[in-house]
């Protein structure tokens, strides 16, 4: 039972592993916060599904152009000084957005025009962000650290939201924003602790650079298999900004409902990394990744059919759970394959997969129920994440055998 369990070793045995996760738990706690506030001040302004869509736009869009140019130069430059930098803007423009909510300046426009430069920032600095774990930890400790991370988000996700509805309902969406800003000054103390340097790397920095980051994810089919299973499942299925026409359309629009359902996701996320020794150890990763694909997609189209908030809660809960075990999953599969030259560009191309891709989905998911229902869009979601995930399994055995030896102890 005990090996079934989160694998606390890494945070008990590495300092700097362990500075990097309190902060960045710190900071991804706020930063609920702040995602909540974005998401409820541009539907309590405009009452728009399609306007909430766009705020997955304005995510999605420079994360993807950011990240491609980053994998530019990711594998060439000091990664801590980039995070760091790349932080602090980061904290200023949250700064910003909090002005924006409590005076209403500039309203939705300035709001998203905010946003896009903060998504930016973080797809400069995301794939920098993903090559620090594999810089400290090797072997078994690898998985239980990108596991550790993922725990840091779900307990992120399990307080947040709810926190935030609450917070919301009895002070106003200004104070969400605010304690964004105050908690992301936590990153920099996870970041300050990181050793300095540049990475050795393959080739010069530049679009040849890039293409040659780009060239080695075709030509490897774990690692294509893994970022199109994972786009598969957030680009066609993502349910976040449906979340605010389904509460209006089920369940009475109340905010502190709407801040539960993405606690009800993080409550899964968090009882599956409790159990997360299973996925660490299981010995085919890239097996447990299609097969926690399918059953995201499957509970998600499932909740949009009932009309139970109980039912809808625990469907939201299985899925938060597929979800958390194929992130660390693909994470394995990318992060052992990839050797250290190209780790760089290719943590770009899995941030744009696990960052970008959920945005670009909430702005599908949006324009869907624009033109149906919240209830719609997810069942359609669900069904085409499915067919897409059962295609790519189909087609790249290189992913469903990967990793086919006996399992780590």
């Amino acid at each position: 039972m005990k090996a079934a369990l989160t694998d606390l070793r890494p945070l008990r045995e590495n300092p700097t592993f362990r500075r990097l996760w309190l902060g960045t738990t710190a900071s991804g706690f706020g930063g609920q916060f702040g995602a909540f506030a974005v998401i409820f001040y541009v539907w309590d302004r405009t009452g728009s599904a399609a306007a909430v869509g766009l705020v997955g736009l304005a995510i999605g869009l420079p994360l993807i152009v950011m990240a491609l140019i980053g994998s530019a130069f990711a594998d060439h430059v000091d990664r801590r000084l980039l995070a760091l930098r790349c932080t602090v803007a980061q904290i200023g423009l949250s700064a910003a957005m909090t002005v924006v909510a409590f005076t209403d300046l500039g309203g939705v426009p300035a709001m998203l025009g905010l946003v896009t430069l903060q998504s930016a920032l973080g797809g400069l600095v995301g794939p920098a962000r993903q090559t620090f774990v594999p810089a400290l930890l090797s072997g078994d400790r690898l998985a239980a650290g990108l596991a550790l991370n993922h725990l840091s988000f779900q307990i992120a996700m399990l307080l947040g939201p709810a926190a935030a509805g609450a917070l919301t309902a009895v002070s106003g969406v200004g104070w969400c924003l605010a304690f964004d800003t105050l908690t992301f000054t936590a990153a920099l103390v996870g970041l300050a602790g990181l050793p300095s340097g540049v990475p050795p790397a393959e080739g010069t920095p530049g679009w040849r650079s890039v293409r040659a980051g780009l060239a080695y994810a075709g030509r490897t089919p774990a690692v294509r298999g893994a970022l199109l299973a994972d786009l598969a499942a957030t680009l066609l299925a993502m349910p976040v900004a449906l979340f605010p026409v389904v509460n209006a359309e089920k369940f009475g629009g109340r905010p502190e409902v709407l801040g539960l359902f993405t606690t009800a996701l993080a409550v899964g996320g968090v009882l599956a990394m409790i159990l997360s020794g299973l996925a660490t150890r299981q010995p085919r990763p890239g097996r447990l990744m299609l097969i926690c694909g399918a059953v995201w997609a499957v509970a998600l189209g499932s909740a949009g059919l009932t009309g139970s908030l109980v039912l809808f809660l625990a469907l939201l809960a299985v899925a938060g759970a597929a979800d958390t075990w194929a992130v660390v999953s693909r994470g394995t599969v990318i992060q052992t394959v990839t050797p250290p030259g190209y780790r760089g560009r290719i943590s770009s191309l899995e941030h744009i997969a696990g960052a970008a891709g959920p945005q670009l989905g909430n702005l599908r998911a949006g324009l869907v129920a624009a033109g149906t229902t919240g209830g719609v869009a997810l069942v359609l979601g669900g069904l085409t994440a499915v067919v897409a995930t059962a295609a790519i399994a189909a087609t790249t055995p290189q992913l469903r055998r990967f990793g086919d030896t006996p399992a780590r102890e």
